[in-house]
């Protein structure tokens, strides 16, 4: 009765102000409370870590579980809250409760302050958001609890009637009011299915195989100075994870550090080649014969007018930060570079394309930086639609004594309209024909179609490069954007004739997707590859002496003797070099020759020039990276020593960088 009595004076009694030292202290109560039972739950598991370093997805899933652990949180502190002031009351009326901060004894009717439910295990993908939606709910997403990144926000948890000091249990979305008073969202659709992490597609080629100079004496490739391979694959070394093997191009690796060769002289003969022997680091009895071929820079007053069109996918997939506002970051940086009589056109392409800004000169900055700031991504990836509009506005502004180029920033992947490789680069090289080139500025992970960029690149007579830092943007469009946009030649091929009286085998390090035919080094209608301003290539060849004791391929019980003239060159010459170009503006190609001597051979490696030391520890790191069976015992630990011997001066840390990568890589996972 006297528990009855105490009751019917709180009913009609009125609700005193709360007392800020007992709303403390209740605070305080509720809290100790809280953390004994996440010291038993931390009894039998280990405590999540919000991290990347598994995958984006095992990033989300944390997040989700943390947001729902947050939330628990917040709603017990909440209840605890509540019953402080009806505690305080109680002892205000004479009730049995006299001491709030004590423990608390409440007669029977009154329930004690609800136990809050962990989430349930890992929930399947979120579901989908309409974009347009995004804007509106972002500022009502945070107050509910919700999310403003597009996703649907997770299910609010579960109160219970346990005690606080048990441990958390998972929580099990409801789709009605719950006996606790609390509306719950309806399940989450389980059949919706989970984002995929790698779909990025790449061009498959087997490593070049070592080849007899006595009876394929003729190595003929096209030349490439694109740099995509070795950004795409510092990403994935950065997430704790090696490179697709088919990702990795070791031409694009050794071709992606800056190296001091010497210069030639004019615009005319625009490249002068560099050859250096060496033992080889990895196979006893081997060399290495290193080709550098540096490219002649143009000075300012003779780079001629550019005219420009950006084609910027803003498709749905570009909507994260490293694409799409990494493109818009990457082109102010280009823009900044141009002089004030170029011309800049914007195309985007989603769903459908779009004219985003007409040619502008660049003395009107402040309108192309508008354009470029106005993009946003939504929709799906009508690229062919985007690429003809693009050559459109390129050829309505073309100048014939100035670079007409179609700059396309994208993560590579068309899913909407003509989408047939063969039929996108027949069109990229009718307009290559007519002198509107194509260069690539790729993005993204986890859906770029590397493969279609290669080919559209080199079908454009551009270069492609793979942009996954604000660093990396800056390196390609402003210290290399002479390079990158202007060039001093094109169709560039390299041929090299090995002589047999010195050179048992062979074999070209890289260049696979490069490879030619031997008659086409003369053949003026084969497409190679182009080079700009100030830019500079690199070729290794792995080279067998005829009096090695360990050879790949034996020698042939039955075959021919040494020809007579190879014989008279034996003295002097491993082989001969010939490199073909044609300028810009010409359509008739050029020859560079040059005989392969012995005599500029080093002793070892440790005397070879500290650019040819770096190049080749780079070489050998891709081909770690690839796989390639040749390399014996040499593993990274060796790269990683050799590089540090050959970083020299390194005014960017390009070299620092990628010694750091060769030690990720040692305990990557595949």
């Amino acid at each position: 009765m006297a528990e009855r009595d105490h009751l019917s004076k709180l009913k009609d009694a009125p609700v005193p102000p709360p007392d800020g030292e007992a709303k403390r202290v209740a605070l305080a109560s509720a809290m100790a409370a809280f953390e004994k039972s996440a010291a038993e739950a931390q009894g039998s598991a280990a405590p999540q870590r919000l991290s990347y370093a598994s995958s984006p997805l095992e990033g989300k899933r944390k997040m989700r579980q943390t947001f729902y652990f947050n939330r628990a949180l917040a709603a017990s502190i909440a209840a605890l809250m509540i019953g402080a002031p009806a505690a305080f009351m109680l002892s205000r009326n004479g009730g049995s409760i006299s001491n709030p901060v004590g423990r608390i004894s409440p007669p029977a009717e009154v329930a004690v302050a609800p136990r809050m439910e962990a989430p349930a295990a890992v929930q399947p993908a979120p579901v989908p958001v309409a974009r347009e939606e995004r804007t509106k709910s972002a500022t009502a997403a945070g107050a509910l609890g919700g999310r403003a990144d597009g996703v649907a926000a997770p299910p609010p948890p579960r109160l219970a009637s346990s005690p606080l000091s048990r441990s958390i249990q998972p929580a099990k979305p409801v789709a009605e009011m719950s006996a606790e008073g609390v509306r719950a969202s309806p399940p989450i659709d389980t059949n919706v299915a989970p984002e995929s992490e790698f779909r990025d597609r790449f061009e498959s080629k087997e490593t070049s195989p070592v080849k007899l100079a006595a009876t394929e004496p003729v190595s003929t490739f096209s030349i490439d100075v694109d740099t995509a391979s070795y950004a795409f694959a510092r990403r994935a070394l950065n997430t704790g994870r090696l490179p697709p093997k088919d990702s990795v191009r070791v031409e694009e690796f050794v071709n992606y550090f800056p190296y001091d060769y010497p210069k030639p002289e004019s615009a005319q003969t625009p490249f002068k080649p560099t050859i250096t022997v060496t033992p080889s680091p990895w196979s006893a009895g081997n060399r290495l014969l290193h080709v550098a071929i540096q490219g002649y820079a143009l000075q300012s007053a003779e780079r001629p007018r550019a005219n420009l069109v950006f084609l910027i996918d803003v498709s749905g997939s570009m909507s994260p930060q490293d694409r799409l506002p990494l493109v818009k970051n990457a082109l102010r940086m280009l823009v900044d570079e141009l002089k004030p009589d170029d011309t800049v056109a914007v195309v985007t392409y989603a769903s459908g394309s779009g004219v985003a800004l007409e040619p502008t000169k660049i003395a009107d900055k402040a309108k192309i930086l508008a354009a470029i700031e106005a993009l946003g991504a939504g929709g799906s990836t009508a690229g062919a639609q985007g690429i003809q509009d693009a050559y459109r506005l390129a050829e309505s502004n073309f100048d014939r004594s100035a670079v007409n180029r179609v700059i396309l920033a994208t993560d590579g992947d068309f899913n909407v309209g003509v989408t047939d490789q063969s039929e996108l680069k027949g069109l990229i090289e009718r307009k290559r024909e007519k002198g509107v080139f194509l260069s690539i500025l790729g993005v993204g992970q986890g859906n770029y179609n590397d493969a279609l960029m290669q080919a559209l690149a080199q079908n454009g007579n551009g270069a492609a490069v793979y942009v996954d830092t604000l660093n990396e943007a800056r390196k390609a469009l402003v210290e290399e954007a002479s390079s990158t946009l202007f060039p001093i030649a094109k169709d560039v091929k390299i041929q090299v004739e090995w002589n047999p009286a010195r050179v048992s085998e062979y074999r070209l390090i890289g260049y696979e997707t490069r490879a030619l035919r031997r008659e086409d080094f003369n053949n003026d209608k084969v497409d190679a590859g182009d080079v700009g301003s100030g830019h500079r290539v690199t070729a290794i060849y792995e080279i067998t002496p005829v009096d090695a004791e360990r050879k790949l391929v034996d020698d042939l019980r039955y075959g021919k003797k040494t020809p007579a003239a190879a014989q008279a060159r034996a003295e002097s010459e491993l082989g001969f070099l010939k490199l073909r170009y044609k300028l810009p503006k010409e359509k008739a190609s050029r020859l560079i020759t040059q005989p392969i001597a012995e005599s500029p051979s080093v002793e070892s490696i440790a005397h070879a020039p500290q650019d040819v030391r770096f190049s080749i520890a780079v070489a050998a790191f891709a081909q770690l990276l690839k796989g390639a069976p040749y390399l014996g015992d040499y593993g990274y630990d060796d790269v990683i020593a050799l590089a540090q011997s050959a970083k020299g001066d390194d005014p960017f840390g390009y070299r620092a960088e990628f010694v750091n990568l060769a030690r990720l890589a040692k305990s990557a996972r595949p």
